[in-house]
């Protein structure tokens, strides 16, 4: 996929069909029998597709062969491996809430109201699977994250990297003041990257053209 995405290795959503088989390592396999027993009603899904287009229009429809197929997927997984897949990008969710809390930082208006409705959606019980759902029961808000990701992707890559900075670099004064240094010191990195992409590129004197080893006619 050439969309952002929460963490560098993509929920497979998009990459096979939904009856395909799965081995223990999640890869497919003829013996395997996972199949996933929750049975997802088509206006729960309806639902969840236009809350997911609510904070990110250009977001992918939500298929419930895809989704029935991501559950099998899941399912499959050794319980770490599976356990692993929901976390970081629950983490990353975590990412968005300190954001939005930072008192020094300044989140967009549209940006928070898309977060805030992530969130709400998260934070509910009664969402598209049951939370109670044994492994399975995160996995429609990791869904949520994974696609609605590239709404806010941008703004919490450079968030991560003001913290980054921050916890660095100790900047002082008010939040303003600690982005306007941010900002200036990275522009500074990436100006002295470039000069240094230069010289490598340049040669120093010029010393003529080569002399001719051999002389023909």
């Amino acid at each position: 996929m050439s969309m952002p995405t929460p963490t560098a290795d993509p929920l497979p959503y998009f990459v096979r069909g939904a009856n395909d088989d799965f081995s223990r390592d999640g890869q497919p396999g003829d013996n395997a029998q996972t199949r996933a027993s929750v049975k997802l009603k088509g206006e729960a899904i309806a639902r969840f597709d236009a809350l997911l287009h609510e904070i990110h229009p250009d977001a992918a429809r939500v298929d419930p062969d895809r989704l029935q197929h991501l559950m099998s997927w899941l399912l499959s997984l050794p319980a770490t491996r599976a356990h692993d897949v929901l976390d970081r990008r629950l983490r990353r969710l975590e990412g968005l809430r300190a954001m939005l809390d930072d008192s020094d930082w300044d989140t967009s208006d549209a940006i928070r109201a898309r977060v805030l409705k992530l969130l709400d959606y998260v934070d509910r019980d009664d969402d598209l699977i049951a939370d109670h759902e044994p492994m399975l029961g995160l996995l429609d808000d990791v869904l949520l994250i994974e696609l609605a990701w590239p709404a806010f992707s941008a703004e919490a890559e450079e968030y991560r990297d003001f913290c980054t900075y921050r916890d660095d670099e100790h900047p002082v004064g008010s939040g303003e003041s600690q982005r306007h240094a941010w900002v200036r010191d990275r522009l500074a990195e990436i100006a002295l990257w470039q000069h240094h992409a230069r010289v490598n590129d340049s040669q120093y004197a010029h010393s003529g053209d080569p002399p001719l080893l051999f002389r023909v006619g």
